[in-house]
């Protein structure tokens, strides 16, 4: 033990000037005791200094009793005594001794506050018993019962010189020390049980109680430490202990020296094997530890006060003896805190290094982690270029999640350059308790890329559900296409979908017919065809759209063909057929789709053929060459003619005949029809749309005169919901077309005269203009005409004749009524044919009745009257019609000739004149009528 390293970690307090009260001083000090803030000192003349319990010699008040009481102080109520000085209010007095209890020097006193105001106390006796007291002393409320230290039928006693309380939990035990032995008794237990937990014992004042409730006695030989089980370690500290104490991990001793027969007071650091502090003292009385301090009280009542130093004086002090492993120990013993050992740490690493002892340096500064600054350790290992410890740094760094993305780059370079694959195999694979990398995944793949450790970073992707840099490695690093798709595959349909976007080019170019495979699982029910028995439109719009991925198509536009004839093929119902049919109809009516796949193999061809002949003849080669050239444009003629039919099929098919809308937009097909000259697209779209007129311009400007009649005859014919008026511009086309068109023109003039679609001076007027044309063309239209218009001509001449006389007739009879009687000479009744009796009714259409026949209508002829009604009824109809101007005009227009509608609009009347004022609401109307006309 005198090998122990001696330290100067605590130092006398108040400079020395520390003492005893002057009123103490004239008795002898026999006891002390300190607790609360406060120290208690005992003198033999009864002086005493929040509950004080004293066991002491009162006033003996008659033989029989014994003098030796216990009093119980309250030391928060002081009653002043003359001048300055206090005493305690004393609260009770209690008789230690009784007939059960019998007298006996009180060696040992104890004193345990279980629940206030309950006190147990314990009392050793130089007769080997302990008196225990437990209660509220001070309301006289208490139990005794006495323990036995020695079996009785031991006629040697032996003093009790020390005893020591333990509470565990529930559990509340007593040490009892004599000279000879050492026992424990376990109070919770009635009665008591003892145990002996060892054979020799120790002195007066040579006993105490450890923080972790361990029993130290101290002997000539050694320190002795006992649990509830016996004795535990020992300490081999020679000499005679005076005083034992324990005090903040330390173990306190005054050691008499027999050499030198003085008294040393030394401060032992069992933890760290350390002697924390020694001191040659005076004879000391007693020993005692308050205020933070430790307080010696000599014999001749002078006191010494010594103190702990604050941690950062003691470090300093080992610091500059470079005892760093014993300041590590200190600050760890201490439970300083983490930071605190961390610095301890940091400079004994920082002493390490600068002695180039790298390898324990790393260690210290590897448990500074989470306290020192990373950057501190890698800047110097990254100076001393010891790649080695910097990786066993990093390491660490990991293991304990404080890595940043540089860490985790630097540490795979560090692996990377040291080619240690085992080491980065075990960083890789590693992960923590959650299944997750203790890394930047991001970081470790990009470094491992880097590094050409491709299936490493593949693993650290792949762990991760990282897809796309999986993929990315695959495809760009590695080139493995397959396994690509293979991949994709594996993967739930909605990251699929995601990484078959990003990647979908590179895959398109070197994989088509696969990639195209995965996006119809993907965009139909292939990949759901067992989980599903029937489709459902709900469920198609959950699905990936093709629109979705036609950017991936955007250098391989057949590949986009084909991939969307398959989808149409399969699902009739998408909710984007609109847009799908949009982009295959401009894959179809472009001239300008490109086949890398068959330009390619021609070239090959070519290249053969020109290496085989080229060092012959010249010409052949150059002929050979344009032949393949021809070759390469009729494949592609052929190949446009194709997606032609395509595109005409689709306009066809994706407009049914009970649709208003097609499936596809309109405009966009126009444009695609007329941008790429798609003639038979065009055609289709305009007569689907009735836009007959520029259906009929399709052909006048290809002059395909042949299908321009038949076009006019398919849609020209008004019985069949056609528009006539197109052979009027038919007619019109050829009379500006500057050449001879004989033959057109009579087949056009036969459908002309067949529906009376022009009058003859309009044809006339209209072919006039072609100075291609001869007289001979029209002849024998004219002739026909003329012929026609003689008849009539001479049906009008009859019919105005009989109108002629048929009027005069009836001007006659109205001047006759007018003018002259009129004779009735009917002799029955026109409607019950009975002879005509008066009174009689006669009208002036000649018709005569009974008046009773005719009932309460005297003013009509019932003969007559639905007849007179009828004309009454048209007349209104026609003076309606004559305010209806839109019915009107859409006769003029509807009718092959327009002038016979307006002749009879003025044959009935409905149009007249314009009054010169007003005659009422139908003639304001008329008015109306004809001004708009």
């Amino acid at each position: 033990m005198y090998q122990w390293r001696k330290f100067e970690f605590f130092e006398e307090k108040y400079g020395g000037k520390s003492s005893i009260p002057e009123d103490v001083t004239a008795g002898k000090i026999e006891c002390c005791s300190s607790g609360r803030g406060k120290v208690v000192i005992g003198c033999d003349d009864g002086t005493q200094r929040n509950f004080l319990v004293t066991v002491g010699e009162d006033e003996q008040i008659s033989p029989q009793q014994s003098a030796m009481c216990l009093k119980v102080f309250d030391l928060d109520k002081m009653q002043s005594e003359g001048t300055s000085a206090t005493t305690p209010d004393c609260i009770g007095i209690l008789r230690i001794f009784t007939n059960q209890f019998p007298e006996a020097n009180i060696t040992s006193f104890l004193v345990l506050e279980e629940a206030p105001p309950i006190l147990l106390m314990a009392i050793g006796l130089d007769n080997g018993c302990i008196y225990c007291i437990k209660g509220d002393i001070a309301r006289e409320r208490i139990t005794r019962f006495k323990l036995q230290v020695d079996n009785v039928s031991d006629k040697s006693h032996s003093s009790i010189t020390g005893l020591g309380f333990r509470v565990d939990g529930q559990a509340l035990q007593l040490f009892a020390v004599t000279p000879d032995s050492v026992s424990l008794f376990s109070m919770h237990n009635q009665p008591p049980r003892r145990q002996t937990l060892d054979q020799i014992g120790c002195n007066f004042n040579s006993v105490t109680m450890s923080d972790r409730l361990e029993l130290i006695i101290g002997r000539p030989e050694a320190v002795y430490f006992y649990e509830v089980d016996g004795r535990g370690p020992c300490w081999a500290f020679e000499g005679e202990k005076k005083f034992l104490g324990w005090f903040r991990g330390y173990l306190l001793c005054v050691i008499a020296d027999q050499r030198t027969g003085k008294d040393t007071f030394n401060v032992y650091d069992l933890k760290n094997r350390l002697i924390a502090h020694s001191l040659v003292v005076k004879e000391v009385s007693h020993m005692l530890c308050e205020w933070g301090n430790i307080i010696l009280i000599m014999t001749d009542k002078s006191t010494l006060c010594i103190g702990e130093k604050d941690m950062e004086s003691k470090l300093d002090m080992l610091f500059k003896k470079n005892l760093y492993t014993v300041a590590i120990n200190l600050v760890q013993s201490q439970q300083a805190d983490a930071a605190a050992t961390a610095e301890v740490l940091r400079k004994y690493g920082d002493h390490l290094y600068s002695k180039q002892d790298y390898d324990e340096a790393m260690v210290q500064y590897i448990s500074t982690i989470g306290q020192l600054e990373p950057s501190y350790v890698i800047q110097k290992f990254l100076d001393a270029q010891r790649i080695y410890n910097l990786t066993s740094y990093l390491e660490k760094l990991h293991e304990k999640g404080l890595a940043s993305k540089d860490h985790t780059t630097l540490l795979l370079n560090c692996y990377t350059k040291l080619k240690d694959v085992e080491k980065l195999n075990v960083f890789i694979k590693s992960e923590d308790g959650a299944g997750e990398h203790k890394f930047d995944v991001e970081t470790a793949i990009r470094v491992c890329r880097a590094a050409n450790y491709h299936e490493h970073a593949m693993y650290v992707a792949k762990k991760a559900g990282r897809h796309e840099l999986y993929l990315k490695i695959l495809l760009e690093d590695l080139g493995r296409y397959e396994e690509a798709l293979q991949y994709i595959s594996s993967l739930e349909p909605s990251q699929a979908g995601v990484t078959v976007k990003e990647y979908g080019k590179i895959l398109i170019e070197h994989k088509p017919v696969k990639t195209i495979e995965i996006l119809m699982r993907l965009c139909t029910e292939d990949g759901e065809s067992t989980k599903r028995e029937s489709s459902s439109s709900a469920y198609l719009t959950m699905l990936p759209s093709p629109v979705d991925f036609l950017n991936i198509f955007i250098h391989h536009p057949p590949s986009l063909m084909d991939f969307l004839e398959k989808y149409t093929d399969k699902v009739k119902d998408s909710p984007a057929q609109v847009e799908i049919h949009n982009t295959l109809l401009e894959l179809y009516l472009s001239n300008d789709l490109n086949f890398p796949s068959i330009s390619q193999a021609g070239n090959g061809v070519d290249h053969t053929l020109k290496a085989r002949s080229g060092s012959l003849v010249m010409p052949k080669a150059e002929s050979k060459l344009k032949s393949s050239t021809d070759r390469k444009d009729t494949f592609k003629e052929r190949d446009r003619m194709e997606r032609c039919e395509k595109g005409l099929r689709l306009l066809k098919s994706a407009w049914p005949s009970d649709l208003e809308q097609p499936l596809y937009d309109v405009d966009l097909a126009i444009i695609l029809c007329e941008m790429n000259a798609f003639k038979d697209g065009l055609l289709y779209l305009y007569e689907k749309m009735k836009l007959y007129k520029e259906v009929i311009a399709c052909y006048m400007q290809s002059q395909d005169h042949e299908g321009l009649i038949a076009c006019c005859k398919k849609l020209g014919d008004s019985g069949k919901g056609g528009d006539p008026s197109l052979w009027a511009d038919l007619l019109k086309y050829f009379g500006e077309l500057g050449e001879d068109c004989s033959k057109e023109v009579k087949d056009v003039l036969t459908y002309i005269e067949r529906d009376d679609i022009l009058p003859p001076i309009i044809v006339l007027q209209t072919l006039s203009r072609n100075p291609c044309l001869t007289l001979s063309v029209i002849k024998d239209y004219i002739a026909r005409k003329l012929e026609q218009e003689s008849k009539l001509i001479e049906e009008d001449r009859r019919a105005i004749e009989k109108y002629q006389e048929d009027t005069l007739t009836m001007r006659k009879e109205i001047q006759d009524l007018r003018t002259n009687a009129r004779i009735f000479q009917l002799s029955k009744c026109t409607a019950c044919t009975f002879t005509l009796d008066l009174p009689a009714v006669h009208f002036m259409c000649m018709h005569s009745f009974h008046q009773r026949c005719l009932g309460d209508n005297e003013k009509e002829c019932p003969e007559c009257a639905s007849e007179y009604r009828s004309v009454l009824e048209t007349k209104r109809s026609l003076e309606q019609n004559s305010k209806d101007q839109d019915r009107f005009f859409q006769q003029v227009k509807s009718s092959k000739d327009g002038f016979s509608v307006i002749a009879e609009y003025f044959g009935k009347g409905i149009i007249s004149k314009t009054s010169n004022g007003s005659t009422g609401t139908g003639r304001t109307g008329d008015t109306s009528f004809s001004s708009s006309f």
